[in-house]
């Protein structure tokens, strides 16, 4: 269990808070997805979560433990994977040789299914691959740690539409009841049907925690005619197809969600929506 703490961090002294007050707590077995405007401190929090930064106030505790102590066991059991990187101009393999053993619970039959799924050979070059090529690879490192912390920086970011799909479905083999993943993305499309939980940042600040599940259950969302815009609706954004709409959903039934048209009405009408969530 990850347990954040008053958590509150700026870049220097002078500098407004990124994050600022923030608690918030994240348990194993759920992918969690963080999502935000540009600057509002996703990137931050993965590296206080990661105890790459240390914050100025607060802590964040993973399994009684405070990050912040860089404890070896801590380290093994947290692996981040940034949006943007350097690979080392080895191979794969090699890659794999000398950084598997920092991680005790590494899978490397799980390596070699993901990175079939991608179809990437073994033996690679990583120097000789492109961004995203690169980014596959590591992706498949990544999930293979093993580690019960797993941070994804835009993870579909460079991927094409087909290895979008297969970043689905590993992620999904790779999860397990004591893992928690958090994925930061503006692309909410390639990932809204992995979630199992949404962290929305506001202003340096938790705007909103909650199930993918309790959100379908209170609210629905859909694409009709423009004439046709239901007298409840919460919030609704023009569509080439017509008038994208989130209304309540009174009996309960559970809908597809839209995550970005959940993101952009909680942002515009945090009140509503949030009273119908909480009904």
């Amino acid at each position: 269990m990850i347990k954040i703490e008053n958590l509150t961090f700026a870049y220097g002294k002078k500098k407004p808070n990124v994050i600022e007050d923030l608690s918030l707590t994240l348990h194993p077995g759920a992918i969690y997805g963080l999502l935000g405007k540009n600057g509002t401190g996703k990137s931050t929090l993965f590296y206080l979560l990661s105890g790459l930064l240390f914050p100025d106030g607060g802590k964040v505790m993973m399994n009684d433990i405070n990050v912040t102590k860089r404890q070896l066991g801590t380290l093994q059991d947290i692996y981040i994977l940034p949006e943007e990187f350097d690979a080392p101009k080895i191979s794969f393999e090699k890659y794999v040789r000398l950084h598997a053993p920092l991680y005790p619970r590494f899978d490397h039959e799980q390596l070699g299914r993901c990175m079939a799924e991608f179809e990437l050979p073994m033996d690679v070059d990583l120097k000789s691959l492109s961004m995203g090529q690169k980014k596959k690879a590591m992706l498949c490192f990544a999930l293979a740690t093993g580690t019960r912390l797993l941070l994804l920086d835009e993870p579909t970011n460079g991927l094409d539409i087909p290895s979008k799909a297969v970043f689905r479905r590993v992620v999904t083999s790779c999860m397990n009841d004591e893992r928690i993943i958090i994925i930061s993305t503006h692309q909410v499309r390639d990932v809204e049907y992995l979630l199992d939980r949404v962290i929305l940042l506001k202003n340096s600040q938790l705007h909103y925690e909650g199930a993918t599940a309790d959100i379908t259950e209170r609210l629905s969302f859909a694409v009709v005619p423009t004439s046709d815009v239901p007298s409840t609706v919460i919030y609704q954004e023009p569509n080439l197809a017509g008038t994208s709409v989130v209304y309540p959903n009174p009996g309960g039934e559970e809908t597809v969600l839209n995550l970005e048209l959940f993101f952009n009405a909680l942002s515009v009408q945090p009140d509503l929506v949030e009273r119908y969530l909480k009904a």
